[in-house]
């Protein structure tokens, strides 16, 4: 049963966070790859700062490499999941996000391409029930176009569109909070363009 739109408020203790297929192969091909990449990191090291579970997944790791260096799945000990499909909602992949949190309600869902495996993903995520909220400067595709159509369509289906440091900043959002210093470092610094600046999903 899809999941209703609701506010959209994220709670760390019922939500995760899906790093989808940022690999070394795909660098050379994927617009603003670099900076959906050091953005997607932003929300990892924020996401552990809370303990929030963090999946990651790699398309056919044999033939396209690993997740490249900047996304920091060692520092943390996470380990990818190979996949074939489209989508990250693997068997293997839901078991493990069951067990370290069994009352998730909300994806926090970076990674490659828009259109294809964010799109998929996206699907099969709502299907279940879950809300899935996409920050646009951690997500890509090989050309704009892909990119900022596959945007608008999972907002018309129900996905929050938002950024990296909304989402960062949403983990806590009273500077009182005990864990704010740690989230304001990630944040001291802006994350970088990705050149969606004149995109406006309502405009398409």
């Amino acid at each position: 049963m899809a999941a209703l739109r609701g506010l959209g408020k994220i709670n760390p203790k019922t939500s995760a966070v899906f790093l989808c297929d940022m690999q070394e192969k795909f660098r050379p091909m994927i617009s603003h790859f670099d900076q959906v990449a050091h953005n997607s990191n932003r929300i990892l090291n924020a996401a552990k700062i809370f303990e929030m579970p963090v999946m990651a997944t790699e398309q056919y790791p044999k033939g396209l490499g690993h997740t490249v260096p900047e996304i920091e799945l060692a520092k943390f000990n996470i380990k990818a999941h190979e996949k074939t499909c489209f989508s990250m909602v693997l068997p293997d992949l839901m078991s493990e996000l069951n067990a370290a949190q069994p009352d998730t309600k909300s994806i926090i869902l970076c990674g490659i391409e828009t259109h294809a495996c964010i799109h998929h993903t996206t699907l099969d995520l709502m299907e279940k029930g879950f809300q899935v909220h996409i920050p646009v400067d951690c997500a890509s595709s090989r050309t704009e176009t892909d990119r900022r159509f596959a945007l608008a369509r999972l907002r018309d289906i129900g996905a929050f569109l938002t950024t990296s440091e909304c989402i960062i900043l949403g983990l806590a959002a009273d500077s009182a909070h005990p864990k704010f210093k740690g989230l304001q470092k990630i944040v001291m610094k802006s994350a970088p363009d990705t050149g969606l600046l004149n995109f406006n999903p309502l405009d398409v």
